[in-house]
């Protein structure tokens, strides 16, 4: 069975004339004691070149998590992908977790990215396994563009959704932040599965385990709320990230996706309603359907629920209160206009997409929402995201914290996925720079979940509340220096007050001293080898040089880039001395050649040589 609720805005809507109106909706399973549904799963795992190093030592550190939390129940197979696709594991039960792991820990880095070639794989793994009481899942993860095999996103978001039609859901991980997050998130939402972007990759683990965790909660799939609207009635706006479809009869039906236990699916309507009488005002029927657990099998199951809005006088309407409605639809709405701005900012509408932004944080603060510490922190990353948008420096970090933030409130109902970000502001480094607190209040930002927090050093407060602090100068690890701090009107968390200064401590290096660049010192000298790659220097790490790989074609030996960014086919001008088949390089540089269809490696080569697990 599923239960329905529902709250307007506002508790009463007045008489006397049309008014624009939103609706928080709530839908759950409603299992008295869940039993855990098996998986069906498989790991995907991309270990292309741009992977190298610590990245995909994370990526298989988190795969051998997700081992160690499977049961013998459950299903697993692993593959990993360059331009060739390779089966770690092939479908089996999880009984022998240390041969899992084993195999796991053999994986290195390779050549160009295959993406879709690898998830397929992923995908006929999951098929020949698929059992409708399981949960089954392809797990894809990634940090660069397909440049090889299908690469067209329509192409690729459409076949998730033909895949999930069959009974086979896409959960997408884009990890670091080379990744095409428009891909990413468009497989996820065709598929109904979940979307993660994994900032730091030492959050890998963590970010697999909420997957875990969620796909254990599963109690519902193909949530479809259909709605046949009253006479007098009309649809706005969806809050919501959800399909939105028309049938036959012309209404709106909404794919929800998975329920969760424990978890209700929100979803937001905007709405306009005519002038309507005092009393109980019929506002739609609710037609809804999902497949569901029920006597520990999976059933189909239906039903329809009444929404009602109270309609009174205006005084009534003004005094009747919803604060804890008004707040959980201002996070739809938030993320909505976050979404609209950056396709405005996109489309070249700088002006627009920031006005909307700066709208929406004046609307929050006159309904004194700022007092709420969540949207406050919704309003700090405003603020943020209109100054970026205004400068028209919102940059690929910037990007993909917006689409993510949006993405994750619209389709999630979970305080860990939302309002993720960790990229340093780039006014830190401009801030001005003090030695000692003095009289002021010392505080310093830590990264917590996904988020960076702002927490008090000096004594006399309590330094288990978060401080309201700027998130444009918000960076890992810095320190600063207020005036004071005040605490907020519940007094569950503080406000900074006057000038802010960072913190440096006499005779300790200042990491944000100056802008950090990952701008390549350019060579102009082509790389010289020595007589074999034997006698190469050997690093674990790649950095902002460049990943190159010798591979056989034919009867020769033949150099080429991995990293994201060039030209894989192109030839390329390297040492022959060092060229063995298979080996991974590290150089300074590669520059385009003067026929413009070739590179030259330039600089220091070294072998590259895997970090172990």
């Amino acid at each position: 069975m599923i239960n329905t609720s529902y709250d307007f805005d506002q508790a009463i809507l007045p008489t006397g004339s049309s008014l624009k109106t939103n609706i928080l909706l709530r839908f759950r399973a409603d299992i008295a004691e869940s039993p855990r549904r098996d998986l069906n799963l498989s790991l995907v795992i991309d270990r292309s070149g741009s992977m190298a190093g610590a990245a995909l030592h994370h990526a298989l550190k988190a795969a051998e998590s997700v081992v160690d939390q499977l049961e013998s129940k459950d299903i697993l197979s692993v593959v990993v992908y360059d331009d060739a696709i390779d089966t770690v594991i092939p479908p089996q039960s999880v009984t022998d977790k240390s041969a899992l792991k084993t195999s796991i820990r053999k994986v290195r880095a390779g050549g160009i990215t295959n993406l879709s070639g690898g998830w397929l794989q992923g995908c006929e793994h999951v098929k020949s396994q698929l059992d409708s009481q399981k949960i089954n899942r392809v797990l894809l993860l990634t940090d660069g563009h397909a440049n090889m095999g299908i690469r067209d996103p329509k192409v690729l978001t459409a076949t998730s959704a033909k895949k999930a039609e069959e009974g086979i859901t896409t959960t997408t991980l884009g990890f670091d932040q080379g990744f095409n997050e428009d891909l990413l998130i468009g497989m996820a939402r065709a598929a109904n599965g979940n979307f993660y972007f994994i900032q730091s990759i030492d959050e890998a683990t963590e970010v697999f385990s909420i997957e875990l965790d969620s796909l254990r909660a599963v109690v519902g799939q193909n949530l479809k709320v259909t709605l046949e609207l009253a006479d007098g009635v009309s649809l706005v706006d969806t809050l919501s990230l959800a399909t939105v479809s028309q049938n036959e009869a012309g209404q709106t039906v909404i794919s929800l996706g998975e329920l969760y236990e424990g978890e209700d699916k929100l979803l937001g309507l905007s709405l306009e309603i005519t002038a309507a009488a005092i009393g109980d005002l019929p506002v739609m029927k609710l037609h809804y359907s999902a497949d569901v657990i029920q006597d520990e099998i999976i059933q189909s199951v239906s039903g329809m629920a009444d929404v009602i809005a109270k309609v009174g006088t205006v005084e009534e309407s003004a005094i009747a209160s919803s604060s804890h409605i008004i707040l959980e639809l201002s996070r739809l709405t938030i993320a909505k206009a976050k979404e609209i701005a950056l396709n405005l900012a996109e489309h070249g509408k700088h002006e627009e997409a920031e006005q909307i932004l700066r709208e929406l944080i004046k609307e929050l603060r006159d309904k004194g929402l700022n007092e709420n510490f969540e949207i406050a922190e919704e309003i700090d990353q405003l603020e943020y995201f209109a100054s970026r948008i205004a400068q028209k420096a919102l940059g690929n970090a910037g990007r993909k914290e917006l689409r993510d933030q949006s993405y994750q409130t619209m389709n999630r109902n979970r305080s860990d996925l939302v309002g993720r970000g960790v990229t340093a502001g780039d006014e830190v480094y401009a801030m001005s720079v003090v030695n000692e607190v003095g009289s002021g209040v010392e505080l310093h930002c830590v990264r917590e979940a996904g988020k960076l927090r702002v927490k008090v050093k000096s004594d006399g407060y309590d330094v288990s509340k978060n401080v309201q602090f700027p998130r444009a100068i918000r960076a890992e690890g810095a320190r600063y220096v207020v005036e004071k701090l005040e605490l907020s009107s519940d007094g569950s968390f503080y406000r900074v007050e006057g000038t802010i200064t960072r913190l440096t401590q006499p005779g300790e290096p200042d990491i944000f001293v100056t802008r950090r660049s990952s701008q390549r010192v350019s060579t102009g000298k082509a790389a010289k080898g020595p007589a074999s790659a034997a006698d190469l220097a050997t690093t674990d790490t790649v950095d902002d040089k460049i990943l190159v790989q010798c591979v056989k074609e034919g009867s020769k030996l033949r150099a080429r880039v991995v990293s994201d960014g060039y030209e894989p086919d192109w030839n390329m001008r390297f040492p022959r001395t060092v060229r063995e088949e298979g080996m991974l390089y590290v150089v300074d540089e590669v520059k385009t050649a003067p026929d413009g269809k070739s590179y030259i490696a330039c600089g220091e080569i070294k072998r590259f040589v895997q970090p172990g697990v």
